[in-house]
C-alpha cells in the first residue's frame, strides 16, 4: 500500500522477540544503545542503576 508516494508499512514492536534475526526478517524496530556504553563509561555518575531481564542469571 502506498499513499503520497511512500510506503505506509510500519514496523513492529519486538515484544517478546529475543532472535535478533527474527527482528530484522520480520521488521520489527531495533535500536543499537551501545554508543551509550562509551558515555556511560566517561561521564562518571554518582549513581548508575544496571537493570537486568526478568529470570536473567537465575538458576
Amino acid at each position: 500500500m502506498q499513499k503520497g508516494g511512500k510506503n505506509n508499512m510500519q514496523k513492529k514492536l519486538p515484544i517478546g522477540i529475543e532472535n535478533f534475526e527474527d527482528m530484522i526478517k520480520e521488521n520489527y524496530y531495533y535500536v543499537d544503545k551501545t554508543g551509550l556504553i562509551k558515555q556511560l563509561l566517561n561521564e562518571h555518575g554518582l549513581v548508575n542503576l544496571f537493570t537486568r531481564p526478568r529470570r536473567f542469571g537465575k538458576s
